[in-house]
């Protein structure tokens, strides 16, 4: 028998209500991965099945609610109950260990911290006015909120890092670093991407340029793969001037952190200290011009940047335009498929 017109829409709703009630329960969620990373259920569950009474014990919490959390986080994919009361970890669950060499612990806890959620409470004030939620809440802006809290600083750090990991792996293979002598992160933080870039090209010499917060683990990343030779660390401000004398500027995950006007400006300092020639290689999504199933993250993201920094994603012709405005031309734009949903944009000398 055919479908009726009655049944089609009752799957639609039946559908619909599914979708409405996963998304408001995504708030629990994310709190559950945020309850699991404090106290290091993947550690102590370790690489074999164990009994939720014995999870309690290591954590010091009580068995029946330690059971309840368990299968919580079963029910979400991280972890499976091989047996009543007996659960092992997933794999997407071992990326909650902070031992775990992909690791997103860190990730999780900023991004589940009072910092970046009280911020969310207030989107529909920042929708209503443009304003910065972040800024309302907490009476300072999102950075030097940060530089006050160094554990939270260290977080953010580290999730960073931890981010940018897909990006390292795949940046060196999909762009030709051997036409250059040096490159210039811009806000590189822990150096986690400079690193990936000179060891996939032994001629180049890098510098990684941010804070002094923002470098504390760079020195360390660069000893643990032995680049303190081929590497310097400047500490600058961005806003003010970048360092001079390289032929790329690499600029991964920073104007999305910004406003257009201050976007352009950092731009323009890539471009007045770049070399004849040289590039400046930009690392972000890219929003396509119509919405996608696929780009539900870079639209949250979007929105995060709204509420908490005062910044935005961006589209192709965003980028084209605060290129211009720095005095750069936006050559390409390729996206970065096993990074996704990074892009890499090029821009030289106009």
């Amino acid at each position: 028998m055919p479908v009726t017109n009655t049944e089609v829409r009752a799957a639609q709703t039946a559908a619909g209500r599914e979708l409405v009630v996963r998304l408001a329960f995504g708030t629990m969620a994310a709190h559950t991965l945020r309850a699991a990373v404090h106290l290091e259920i993947v550690n102590l569950i370790g690489d074999a099945p164990r009994t939720a009474a014995d999870v309690a014990v290591a954590a010091g919490a009580a068995h029946q609610p330690m059971t309840r959390l368990l299968r919580a986080l079963t029910a979400l994919g991280l972890l499976a109950e091989d047996a009543p009361d007996t659960f092992s970890v997933t794999p997407a669950g071992a990326l909650l260990g902070p031992g775990h060499p992909d690791s997103l612990a860190s990730f999780v806890r900023m991004f589940t911290d009072p910092a970046i959620v009280r911020a969310w409470e207030h989107l529909e004030s920042s929708v209503r006015t443009g304003g910065i939620a972040f800024d309302a809440v907490f009476g300072t802006d999102f950075f030097s909120h940060l530089a006050r809290h160094p554990e939270l600083s260290a977080d953010f750090n580290t999730a960073m890092s931890q981010a940018t990991a897909e990006t390292a792996a795949t940046l060196p293979r999909a762009f030709d670093f051997s036409r250059f002598t040096s490159v210039t992160d811009v806000g590189g933080g822990n150096g986690t991407l400079m690193t990936a870039v000179l060891e996939a090209h032994p001629a180049l010499t890098g510098v990684v340029f941010d804070t002094a917060d923002g470098l504390v683990e760079a020195a360390k990343t660069l000893a643990r793969h032995g680049l303190e030779d081929r590497c310097s660390l400047v500490a600058g401000d961005f806003f003010r001037a970048v360092p001079q004398g390289s032929d790329a500027y690499l600029v991964k995950s920073i104007l999305h952190d910004w406003t257009d006007a201050q976007a352009v400006t950092i731009l323009r300092h890539c471009r007045q200290a770049l070399r004849p020639g040289g590039v400046v290689l930009i690392v972000e999504p890219v929003l396509p011009e119509v919405v996608g199933a696929q780009d539900e993250g870079t639209y949250l993201s979007d929105l995060n940047m709204m509420v908490n920094v005062g910044g935005r994603e961006r589209t192709r012709a965003d980028f084209e335009e605060a290129c211009h405005r720095a005095g750069l031309r936006v050559v390409s734009v390729t996206p970065l498929a096993d990074a996704a949903p990074y892009s890499l944009i090029e821009a030289v000398a106009d």
